[in-house]
């Protein structure tokens, strides 16, 4: 109950004043503070790891200065642990970050089965001090990724060269002695226009019959580029879980010998040879360990975009806060949907009763 204390004053009639006989409400006048950490810690940790598969996903997250480190569940795609930073990681954050991880699992008795990264350099040496004898992938989409702009790049290149060879248009109209001349270099104008605009034919996975004609078209007498072709289905060959590791690394040093013998596109492809290439061929042994690490990607790529609403805030503090809240709302995305469905069974109850009827058959006797 409330009494007015003090007249309307102004032509909007406002209350100015109240006298009221209840307490004071509490509700939004002290911040959640710690309470987010500390149910992360126990309940989350708890309920994420109840179904933990053995497999993970690590990742680092550049936000302004500081730095959120990652471990996602590779298959339930749960976050499993995080850890802000105020520098650039370093090796040593690696290897505390994994330390308390290991002992989770060790408390609940679990066994880490495989771990998939990036090609950054952080995390060989903690991974191999800490987690020795398990499975180390890396991801497949940066290899390729890399590989694809190298391919890119040597088209590029092959372009260029055709593009040098060209002698200048003269101006104006060209003379009848001159006119095969200048549409030859019209032609190859045209010819080297098509080769930048069909230039992702080079690099696409699966090609259809008219991509493949064109294909054949553009690169009539080039026969550097269709090598490049070549070379990019033998690289989509080496990922075929069809085949082993230990046969994927034969193909792997036949097709480093070939590129050898291809001087003019040889150097151009240097990430061939990069060991991290060997490495992202680790999952073709264990059908169970994923070949790329999209998990840890997904919940990044969820955090900047949950970071474009509060750009100004960039402290260590309100970064932790915001990942609690985000493992908060994975803990409770299966109440939330739950309750979502009821909500909609209650409101149309006759529309989710046809769909209950037609899944269920009718035995008419």
């Amino acid at each position: 109950m409330a009494c007015l204390t003090a007249p309307p004053h102004g032509i909007y009639g406002a209350t100015i004043a109240s006298l009221s006989l209840l307490r004071r409400s509490k509700t939004g006048s002290r911040r959640r503070e710690k309470k987010s950490r500390k149910q992360i810690e126990h309940e989350y940790l708890d309920d994420a790891l109840a179904h933990f598969s053995g497999y993970i996903a690590i990742d680092e997250l550049y936000d302004g200065p500081f730095c959120v480190l990652s471990i996602v569940d590779n298959r339930t795609y749960r976050r499993l642990a995080y850890r802000v930073l105020e520098h650039s990681p370093k090796s040593q954050d690696i290897s505390r970050f994994l330390k308390a991880f290991r002992k989770e699992l060790d408390g609940r008795g679990l066994k880490l089965c495989g771990v998939t990264t990036d090609g950054s350099p952080l995390y060989p040496k903690p991974l191999a001090l800490i987690f020795n004898g398990v499975p180390h992938q890396i991801c497949s989409f940066h290899v390729i990724k890399e590989l694809t702009l190298s391919i890119l790049h040597a088209l590029a290149k092959v372009r260029k060269e055709m593009k040098a060879k060209l002698p200048p248009l003269p101006r104006g109209r060209p003379r009848k002695a001159r006119r095969r001349r200048v549409q030859r270099i019209l032609r190859e104008q045209k010819r080297i226009n098509e080769l930048f605009e069909n230039r992702y034919l080079f690099v696409t996975h699966h090609l259809s019959q008219s991509q493949r004609r064109t294909l054949q078209r553009i690169t009539r007498g080039l026969p550097q580029l269709r090598v490049l072709r070549e070379i990019m289905d033998e690289v989509y060959g080496l990922f075929d879980r069809r085949c082993r590791t230990d046969t994927a690394l034969e193909k792997l040093a036949r097709l480093r010998r070939r590129v050898k013998r291809f001087k003019e596109v040889g150097k151009t492809l240097t990430k061939l040879y990069s060991p991290n290439l060997e490495k992202a061929l680790t999952f073709l042994d264990d059908k169970l360990l994923p070949s790329t690490s999209n998990a840890v990607e997904r919940g990044n790529r969820r955090h900047r975009k949950m970071q474009k609403t509060i750009y100004r805030v960039r402290t260590k503090e309100s970064l932790e806060d915001r990942m609690a809240l985000d493992l908060l709302r994975e803990m409770n995305a299966a109440g939330r949907q739950r309750a979502t469905a009821a909500l909609h069974r209650e409101r149309s109850p006759n529309r989710f009763r046809a769909k209950s009827d037609a899944a269920s058959p009718v035995t008419v006797l």
